[in-house]
């Protein structure tokens, strides 16, 4: 696909939650000054919006109205905070020459095209390993992620610890003065799925909280470790 023939229309909410989602996980101070850019795939299926910044990767994909498809990187944050102001109607974005156009209503906007030529490999996502309700999941998060250390220096106990063990899923952090465990039971997909993990506490509170208010649909975990778990 051309990454500067871009041209499509979508639904305002859609696309400024879709964005707003994707830009808070995107890094305020970039290691490389590409990862702050949010890359922007549209095609025949919609829209597929991601950031990456080699260590927590967010993708997300939204219906749309393409009319050219392609793959195109603006700057995240300033998108974010455009949608957030747009009016309640259908936008449209394309790309002139470097830059993006978007447009709604009578608001007007224009942002300069980050090249892709430097942007990392997004990776790719595992099998599904399980499933569960998201206000659960993000209660336990933070009931444990609240017990893990704060200092950098010991990266051990800055994260929350996983286990998986078939339908049961255990979390526990500690800052070595305080304790947090929690263990509540979920939907495997592979009934004999094991696994262990450690997870940072603020990227997985960060995530967790950000998926509470999706109440009725069931939230997918996937884990990738050696073969992937989710594969039956």
């Amino acid at each position: 696909m051309d990454s500067q023939a871009v041209s499509f229309r979508v639904d305002k909410d859609d696309f400024a939650n879709a964005v707003g989602w994707v830009a808070r996980s995107l890094p305020a101070k970039p290691a490389q000054p590409v990862l702050r850019g949010m890359v922007i795939t549209a095609s025949d299926e919609g829209l597929e919006l991601a950031g990456f910044d080699y260590e927590v990767s967010t993708q997300v994909k939204i219906p749309a109205e393409v009319n050219e498809a392609g793959r195109i990187a603006v700057a995240g944050k300033l998108l974010a905070d455009i949608t957030a102001m747009l009016p309640n109607k259908p936008v449209e974005l394309r790309v002139e020459g470097s830059n993006v156009l978007v447009t709604c209503g009578s608001a007007r906007f224009e942002i300069p095209v980050i090249p892709l030529d430097d942007y990392p490999q997004l990776p790719q996502l595992p099998h599904t390993t399980g499933n569960i309700d998201p206000k659960l999941f993000s209660e336990a998060v933070s009931q444990v992620a609240i017990a893990a250390g704060r200092d950098e220096t010991l990266p051990m106990l800055t994260g929350v610890h996983m286990d998986i063990n078939g339908d049961t899923m255990l979390l526990a952090a500690t800052d070595r003065f305080r304790l947090a465990v929690r263990t509540f039971d979920w939907e495997a997909t592979n009934k004999s799925a094991t696994a262990k993990l450690l997870i940072p506490a603020k990227t997985l509170l960060d995530n967790a909280r950000s998926i509470d208010s999706q109440v009725g649909n069931d939230l997918h975990i996937a884990v990738g470790v050696g073969e992937q778990l989710g594969r039956e």
